[in-house]
């Protein structure tokens, strides 16, 4: 069991032909079952062709109708990006996963509008994983994004992640202690975004098949998203969970990496979103390096 996505799930790459697209794509389907599971290329320009065997289609739609592929991850770049996005909407795709990194704000708040506008119509609702994420894997099953797929272990224990690099961070650690993971998952650090942690809290909480969780976030960001998962967790969660908030000693008002992780001065900062997870009932700690103990600590 996992969550969003296993080795069943089918799976088009937008912007495949890119130098970047080109090179995880390759990545993903020499990864568990990775050649199954990658179906189709967008690039309308290219239609017609194939790569790594890959057959790529004019559009998403087209894509979508050939393959019976239900995922897309999208590596267009920053300017085209949003664009991209819509058009796996459009075609009713379950899950959008969009690694770009730099879209412009104005961009995901046009697309944003958009999603909400087709939900309330009575259109279907296509998940957004990011953008300016790592994307996601299911350990031994599938991987799609930028994630270094040999750290990963099959097993029992979540990891959501606002930070890329602190997610590779945890899982490491988890199986270098010999716990696997049932799914690792980066939300991705800009302002507007599409799946929030408390949306990926939800997810593990209803698998069976996770026993409990590492939950990373950020300092700053446009809403309270930490704390909001914090607080569904603490009337909802079952499993034992692990919080750490990255930028302990960031100083306010310096934007730090992230687009959306500048402090205001609040609610925004380090200390009070592991405050508020203290409260909520989750095993916080100010040091990366011992979220994997902590969890294992935690297991019964």
């Amino acid at each position: 069991m996992s969550i969003f996505i296993n080795k069943d799930t089918r799976i088009i790459t937008q912007g495949i032909t890119g130098k970047t697209g080109q090179f995880h794509t390759e990545k993903c389907i020499e990864y568990a079952n990775g050649k199954n599971c990658f179906v189709a290329g967008v690039n309308p320009k290219k239609a017609g062709e194939k790569i790594f065997d890959v057959p790529i289609f004019a559009s998403v739609k087209e894509a979508k109708a050939q393959t019976g592929a239900t995922v897309s991850v999208i590596y267009v770049p920053p300017a085209g990006a949003a664009d991209a996005i819509w058009e796996a909407c459009e075609a009713d795709l379950d899950l959008a996963i969009c690694i770009t990194e730099g879209i412009p704000v104005r961009d995901m708040l046009v697309v944003r509008d958009k999603m909400k506008a087709k939900e309330a119509a009575g259109g279907k609702k296509t998940l957004l994983l990011g953008p300016n994420c790592p994307g996601l894997i299911t350990p031994d099953e599938v991987k799609i994004g930028i994630m270094p797929g040999h750290i990963h272990r099959k097993g029992r224990i979540g990891v959501v992640s606002r930070s890329g690099t602190l997610t590779y961070e945890a899982v490491a650690q988890l199986t270098e202690i010999g716990l696997g993971q049932s799914s690792a998952v980066g939300i991705g650090g800009d302002p507007i975004n599409g799946l929030k942690h408390i949306d990926v809290m939800k997810a593990f909480n209803d698998d069976p098949d996770t026993d409990a969780v590492i939950m990373i976030g950020e300092i700053g960001g446009p809403d309270p998203d930490e704390a909001e998962a914090a607080q569904w967790c603490k009337a909802n969660m079952k499993k034992p969970i692990v919080g750490f908030i990255a930028g302990v000693t960031a100083p306010a008002g310096k934007r730090m990496g992230h687009a959306g992780a500048l402090i205001s001065g609040g609610a925004d900062t380090a200390d009070a979103k592991l405050a508020i997870m203290e409260e909520c009932g989750f095993t916080v700690t100010r040091n990366p390096s011992e979220m994997a103990k902590l969890l294992k600590g935690l297991l019964k």
